[in-house]
């Protein structure tokens, strides 16, 4: 790993004391001008000194070869005979108010194993994009790759934008097609910037080129990088590395993850459980007597004493009792795959999380995303260069956080003779029977503190839940907006509850294999459940094509369930989907598809049919509507300001 240092921007107007360090990784497809775009802005920055250009530019003298800013990164011999980025390298610079760890990573497909290391240690991303050849397969599968590692912050770097003489329609083309990307993962790109890197062009300036775009420079963009959450005030997360055995006293040595750590306190040591308190912080060479060391923070290495004689080994995390990662013996993780050999239910590998490993067998894939071509489709097994989710089964119980906890020990990296065969995030530690996320047990539900007399004297109707399903493109988000407005007009507390909606952000980690389907269905109802407990009408609009899970449903929710069969033909249904996905479905494109290769089971007895090929919308609302009216769910209890004559 090559490490340059801007050393000479001690007058940057933010003190030491006030500033913040991000690490931003930097990503494109090969040749798209990564290294170039570093070395300007080192060069930009006052990070080149006057030796190192004229040592650049002796070695663009010994190539015949014109002046490039990329020789600085070229660390390796093996990059210079092929052209291409294979290590990553680490760049420290300071923007006005940031330090900055630059990661660059390779973009060739080859080297996707070097990206994930990259990244996975970034608190940012910039994304680049040549402008000549506009978005790719490998930009995709980059950007992927961003959001598999929880990378939020993304900015897109529009290069070599004179090669297409600067032309906006070129740009805002792309500014489209790559912004639409990111949003559909979750990510929003906050700044799409049209640059030239080899001639300096909106790097730390604005380029008069383009005095059509207004946004930030890339240094601009640099600078507005917010740091991920201090390890400081994450709870205690220190990944015992080893046991020595000094004279009569066994120390425990790590490194500090997160939070921090003090002589005195009680710890637990996770998956085992065992607590003790910190006795002494060991240090070497010892320090004179009264200075002894009392606490250790965050990044700092650990090697400490306890009170009392306790069998403690490798890959135990020490935490606080009070915040305690999980002790997991299956867990749920969101992995790109890098090994030739499909990765499939009943694979075993080695799972490594912080210091600890354990012999891992995939119980299960939930879904398969191929980043380059944008399918999401369910299969038995992931294949190279391929995103999926699974469940591991542990061969012995090990520390982990969900990622969104921790993300110290939230990654995980999987093993396969020898070598890392990939790597992602902890979703969700489940439980032994890996059914069920682990959840606190010390948990003391609170009640509204409104009653459903009050709400009924000013809604005038009760809580009740409608369960809108049919096969896609039957009309049930269409009918359930529908009468979203109908109700809200007659000033009802309503709330529309969509499928698709949901699995955007609730229900983004579930695929659509029938286990998830019927889960997504779970959290659907229990949602549901509670707006009704809280007196919404609340109107839900999902295929649920399982009678089953349609059955869990009107359990978890109880009375006041209606299930509305929004009927169409398959033909009628097919006709109305604006999104072709009934012609990829056909076309083997996607997979497990409701209605072409996955069954829908119709309901036996709902509550309510509605045919939408012989109904129009209003008259459908107006039969749920009667429904709901039959079922007494409305009330012609007056509001308390209609009783005061308001």
């Amino acid at each position: 790993m090559s490490v340059i240092s801007a050393t000479n921007l001690a007058t940057l107007p933010v003190a030491a004391a006030d500033r913040h360090l991000v690490r931003i990784v930097i990503v494109g497809h090969v040749d798209h001008g990564k290294s170039t775009l570093i070395g300007r802005l080192l060069h930009e920055t006052g990070g080149i000194t006057p030796q190192k250009l004229d040592q650049l530019k002796a070695i663009s003298a010994r190539r015949g070869m014109p002046f490039e800013w990329s020789f600085l990164l070229d660390s390796l011999q093996a990059e210079r005979d092929q052209g291409i980025t294979i290590d990553t390298s680490q760049i420290r610079f300071q923007t006005p108010s940031r330090d900055i760890i630059l990661i660059d990573a390779p973009g060739h497909a080859e080297f996707l194993r070097n990206m994930i290391t990259g990244a996975a240690q970034a608190d940012a991303a910039l994304l680049l994009i040549d402008a000549a050849e506009g978005v790719r397969d490998q930009t995709r599968r980059h950007g992927y790759l961003l959001h598999l590692l929880g990378v939020k912050q993304v900015t897109v770097v529009v290069n070599k934008m004179d090669r297409v003489d600067f032309a906006e329609p070129v740009f805002r083309a792309i500014e489209n097609e790559i912004a639409a990307y990111l949003a559909g993962l979750g990510v929003r790109a906050s700044a799409v910037i049209p640059i030239s890197a080899r001639e300096g062009d909106s790097v730390s300036a604005r380029g008069a080129r383009t005095p059509w775009y207004e946004g930030p420079t890339v240094l601009e963009a640099l600078d507005g990088f917010e740091p991920a959450r201090a390890p400081g005030d994450l709870p205690l997360r220190l990944p015992v590395q080893a046991v020595y055995k000094f004279d009569d006293r066994r120390i425990i040595a790590g490194r500090i993850e997160t939070g921090e750590l003090e002589v005195g306190e009680e710890i637990v040591f996770q998956p085992s459980g065992k607590t003790a308190v910190v006795k002494t912080i060991e240090t070497w060479p010892a320090p004179p007597a009264g200075r002894e060391v009392r606490a250790l923070e965050a990044g700092a290495p650990a090697a400490i004493t306890l009170d009392r004689e306790i069998f403690v080994e490798r890959g135990e995390i020490v935490a606080k009792p009070s915040a305690r990662p999980h002790a997991a013996r299956r867990i749920r993780v969101r992995l790109f795959w890098l090994a030739d050999e499909k990765l499939e239910v009943g694979t075993q590998l080695i799972a490594r999380l912080a210091t600890s490993e354990a012999r891992a067998t995939v119980a299960a894939v939930h879904q398969v995303v191929d980043p380059g071509h944008l399918s999401t489709f369910e299969a038995t097994g992931i294949g190279r260069n391929q995103v999926g989710e699974v469940e591991l089964a542990l061969s012995r119980p090990i520390a982990a956080d969900p990622h969104g906890v921790n993300p110290r020990t939230g990654r995980v990296a999987l093993e396969i003779g020898g070598r890392i065969a990939g790597g992602g995030l902890v979703v969700s530690v489940l439980d032994g029977e890996g059914t069920k996320p682990v959840v606190s047990r010390n948990i003391t539900p609170v009640t509204s503190a409104v009653t459903d007399s009050e709400r009924i004297a000013r809604f005038r109707h009760d809580g009740a839940v409608v369960w809108f399903t049919g096969l896609s493109g039957s009309g049930k988000s269409t009918l359930a907006r529908a009468l979203e407005r109908r109700l809200f007009a007659r000033d009802g507390l309503v709330t529309l509850l969509d499928g698709d909606t949901l699995r955007a952000g609730l229900n983004s980690d579930l695929g659509f294999s029938d286990a998830d389907r019927a889960e997504n269905n779970r959290r659907l109802a229990e949602v549901a459940n509670l707006l009704k407990g809280l007196g919404h009408i609340v109107l839900v609009a999902a295929v649920s094509p399982s009678a089953a899970a349609r059955g869990r449903v009107r359990e978890i929710v109880g009375e006041r369930f209606f299930e509305v069969h929004v009927s169409a033909p398959l033909a009628v249904c097919e006709a109305r989907d604006p999104k072709g996905l009934y012609a990829k479905a056909r076309a083997g494109e996607i997979r497990g598809f409701t209605g072409i290769d996955a069954p829908y089971e119709v309901p036996v007895a709902p509550e309510l049919v509605i045919e939408t090929d012989k109904l129009d919308t209003p008259a459908g609302v107006d039969r749920v509507e009667e429904r709901l009216v039959q079922a007494g769910v409305f009330h012609l209890t007056p509001r308390a300001e209609d009783d005061a004559g308001l």
